[in-house]
């Protein structure tokens, strides 16, 4: 199991339309085949500011996606709105044992 991260700065004028974006999208990306869960979060200090947080079953699931014709038609929404370069991290969570 692995999660992804992505930071995206949107301009201040343009959060709306990502927003129409997501809501569009969210369901057929939660659908699409590994992905685990999916969430869209804004930051509360800097309404231009947003993060993505996926779980996917396998990092080979979250590579198909970024593959696919549904990820190219959403990036290519989204990537004309942004006011800075995206950051994306694939991360794993870490468990201790008492």
């Amino acid at each position: 199991m692995i999660k992804r991260l992505v930071k995206m700065q949107f301009q201040p004028e343009k959060i709306e339309d990502f927003k129409a974006i997501f809501a569009k999208n969210w369901i057929h990306i939660k659908g699409f085949e590994g992905c685990e869960h999916v969430e869209l979060l804004q930051d509360a200090k800097d309404p231009s500011l947003f993060f993505t947080y996926s779980i996917w079953q396998h990092e080979s699931n979250l590579e198909n996606y970024r593959q696919s014709e549904l990820f190219a038609c959403v990036w290519a929404a989204t990537k004309v709105l942004f006011s800075a370069k995206p950051e994306a991290w694939t991360i794993q969570l870490i468990t201790f044992t008492p």
